[in-house]
């Protein structure tokens, strides 16, 4: 019975580091400068790719590719190789808000995409737009109010990521310009 206990605590262990390394007041990275806007706690599995949103017709990496990412949007993210889960077209967007849970303010969260807001409207949203965010990437994310930092028109990925630091099967969202095929 030991076995169950075991794994347990290793799971809680991990989730412990997760939290420790990702949460930070300014929404996580090293900074909150182009390359930060981190995700906090995210659940293991970011579930299904949003309703709506459409498959990209050629992207540069599909889906089973390797690759290396760039982005610094989570501790352990920046040099970690990962595995494409998912290609698509869409715009993306960095937002601030603060989350409904009452946690600290997120300043250049990266990423939502369009399909991941309450009746946006027409894309691409102009950057100071007010919207309230569908997407339930992290506690308090859903039902926000935000505001578009900026966006981008790049095909956008998700992608199944593991480092000692996390896993994670289709983790949302990495844009095209954050990787690099891995060698």
């Amino acid at each position: 019975m030991k076995k169950p206990t075991i794994r347990l605590t290793a799971a809680a262990a991990a989730i412990g580091l997760i939290l420790a390394g990702c949460s930070s007041a300014d929404g996580g990275g090293k900074d909150s400068g182009a390359d930060s806007g981190g995700h906090g706690s995210h659940a293991e599995d970011g579930g299904a790719p949003p309703k709506g949103i459409e498959k990209a017709d050629d992207p540069k990496f599909d889906i089973g590719d390797t690759v290396v990412l760039s982005a610094d949007h989570m501790s352990g993210m920046k040099g970690a190789e990962a595995t494409v889960s998912g290609a698509f077209d869409t715009t993306t967007y960095a937002i601030s808000y603060t989350p409904t849970d009452g946690g600290d303010p997120v300043k250049n969260h990266k990423w939502v995409v369009h399909e991941e807001l309450k009746d946006p409207g027409d894309a691409p949203l102009q950057d100071g737009a007010e919207v309230t965010v569908e997407a339930d990437h992290m506690p308090g994310m859903k039902g926000a109010k935000a505001t578009i930092d900026s966006s981008t028109d790049e095909t956008v990925y998700m992608v199944d990521i593991t480092t000692d630091e996390m896993e994670m099967t289709n983790h949302k969202w990495v844009t095209e310009s954050e990787m690099k095929p891995a060698e």
